[in-house]
């Protein structure tokens, strides 16, 4: 920095006739002077400080990453239905009301454990008049063969005719029609006494109970007391479409549900995010495509010997996928303009031009797999992506794929 002494006597000059215009005390005017001139020295050195500095200045420095090729492991998710291997609906076979309730919701039961009684008269006084019947049957039977055996002997010795004896014979045959009538009776009032009290055809685990202590029920209602789940194994039910990407990528020479199950075992992400313990393997597959969707039902089906899933939970299945030589890049390189993912990349002379992209997310929500749009070797900017303008020179600073993706790709 230079002082132009010119300027220093003009200034100093500007000061004397100040002095002579204004009377100044001797005491003040020692120290006010020296800091007018320190003031006015500093003005003088800015100005020209500042004429000096207009010039070119240097690009802003940002970080740049040369994409690589590179593996990564996808997963595919599918929102899904969880199903016991049985789920049986208990309904009433007679009518009546609910006299006892013997279950809770979510209670586990065993097989032929009882579960409701159901409480109706007739069919104890129906029993009763089977019974009842049974016994008058067996009489009315010992009364006929009683007169069939009296009978043979005239006959024989020629006292009464032989008509005589075949009417009695159809009598007693009639009368034990009656009496197996009677016993039919019977056998079916039991059964339907039976049915009042109703049991567990499987074990397995209460699901609700919308009907209540002394609730009427019918055979006919369209309500189940109650549905009884096998839960041993769990049954995961969601839907692909024949264009996923996923099945697609299966052997074409397959047949439609070798393919499917050809698909890797799957994880099932539950409603706490957690990921469930055992891994499920595709099973069946619904032989009908949905022509509105385009899609078919697929069935996995995992093992629950914990009884941890219960039926009628919903999760999400997810089916791994691995890939090779693929280009994965962060999201916070990216920006989404209108559903057009762009990257920003580096040009020989310094400059950001814009790109759009396909890709495909990475669990996680913090990387993508570009399918198209970039090639090994490009350098795209990771660091103020839309701050820089397009067409902006920087000055770049090249950082690599573990900065850049901040995770070892081949663990996505």
């Amino acid at each position: 920095m230079r002082l132009d002494f010119g300027e220093f006597r003009s200034i100093r000059k500007n000061i004397d006739n100040m002095k002579s215009h204004f009377s100044f005390n001797s005491y003040r005017l020692q120290f006010a002077l020296p800091l007018a001139l320190f003031a006015l020295f500093l003005w003088s050195c800015g100005g020209k400080q500042n004429t000096q500095g207009n010039g070119a200045t240097a690009a802003p420095e940002y970080k740049v990453y040369s994409v690589i090729d590179t593996s990564a492991l996808l997963y595919t998710e599918y929102p899904a239905t969880l199903k016991g291997v049985q789920d049986i609906e208990i309904r009433p076979k007679i009518d009546g009301y609910i006299d006892k309730v013997w279950v809770d919701e979510g209670q586990s039961v065993k097989k032929g454990q009882v579960l409701f009684t159901i409480r109706n008269p007739e069919y104890e006084q129906s029993l009763r008049s089977a019974a009842a019947s049974i016994e008058s049957a067996k009489a009315q039977v010992a009364s006929a063969k009683l007169t069939v055996d009296k009978t043979i002997p005239l006959v024989k010795k020629g006292i009464i005719s032989n008509y005589t004896l075949q009417a009695n014979e159809l009598t007693l045959a009639s009368e034990k029609a009656l009496l197996a009538e009677a016993v039919a009776t019977y056998k079916n009032a039991q059964v339907n006494l039976s049915y009042t009290t109703i049991t567990s055809p499987v074990s397995g685990y209460v699901g609700t109970l919308p009907m209540k202590l002394g609730s009427y029920v019918s055979a006919t209602s369209t309500n189940a007391l109650t549905t009884i789940s096998d839960i041993n194994k769990i049954y995961a039910y969601f839907s692909i479409n024949e264009k996923d990407p996923l099945f697609l990528s299966q052997d074409h020479n397959l047949s439609f549900a070798k393919r499917v199950e050809a698909l890797p075992n799957a994880n099932l992400l539950l409603t706490d995010n957690d990921i469930y313990a055992l891994k499920g393997k595709m099973e069946t597959v619904s032989g009908l495509i949905n022509t509105s969707t385009g899609s078919f039902n697929v069935r996995a089906g995992f093992d629950n010997p914990q009884h941890t899933l219960r039926s009628g939970g919903t999760g999400t299945i997810r089916i791994p996928e691995q890939l090779n030589n693929v280009i994965v890049i962060p999201q916070s390189a990216t920006n989404d303009i209108q559903g057009k993912i762009l990257v920003y990349i580096l040009q020989k002379d310094s400059s950001i031009v814009s790109a759009k992209v396909s890709v495909k997310e990475v669990p996680g929500g913090q990387f993508y797999v570009v399918n198209s749009g970039l090639k090994a070797g490009d350098k795209i900017l990771v660091e103020g992506v839309g701050i820089v303008a397009e067409g902006t020179k920087i000055t770049p600073k090249l950082v690599g794929a573990n900065q850049a993706l901040a995770v070892d790709t081949t663990s996505l």
